[in-house]
């Protein structure tokens, strides 16, 4: 099993800056695709971006391109949201996943996922 856990949100004015961190532990996710999603009240989960096992590819939704960079350190066990120019829409609980590798090139199915860290933008 993996054990996935958030820190870094908090409050943040409009156009600041946050970095959360995702800390894995129990096994090695150096061959694990990660990803950060976000839901805000009355609102479904989003992805908000993922990476591959070398970080060699990634994913961000349209609303964060240029604003937000995912990353890991596999050394670390450790997967990242940088999180730049911040607005109010970018309010959310943000959680991360892991998607363990069962077949290659599977359709993922974030097997682990964390408890979440607040991340709230104001204006």
């Amino acid at each position: 099993q993996v054990q996935l856990v958030e820190s870094g949100g908090g409050l943040v004015q409009a156009g600041g800056s946050l970095r959360l961190s995702c800390a894995a532990s129990g096994r090695t996710i150096s061959s694990y695709t990660m990803g950060w999603f976000r839901q805000a009240p009355g609102k479904e989960r989003e992805i908000v971006a993922t990476i591959n096992m070398n970080g060699g590819s990634t994913y961000y939704i349209d609303s964060v391109k240029g604003r937000f960079t995912i990353a890991r350190d596999n050394a670390k066990n450790t997967v990242y949201l940088q999180m730049n120019s911040l607005k109010p829409e970018d309010t959310a609980v943000y959680y991360c996943a892991a998607d363990r590798p069962w077949v290659v090139s599977h359709t993922p199915t974030w097997d682990y996922w964390g408890q979440g860290t607040q991340v709230t933008v104001s204006s």
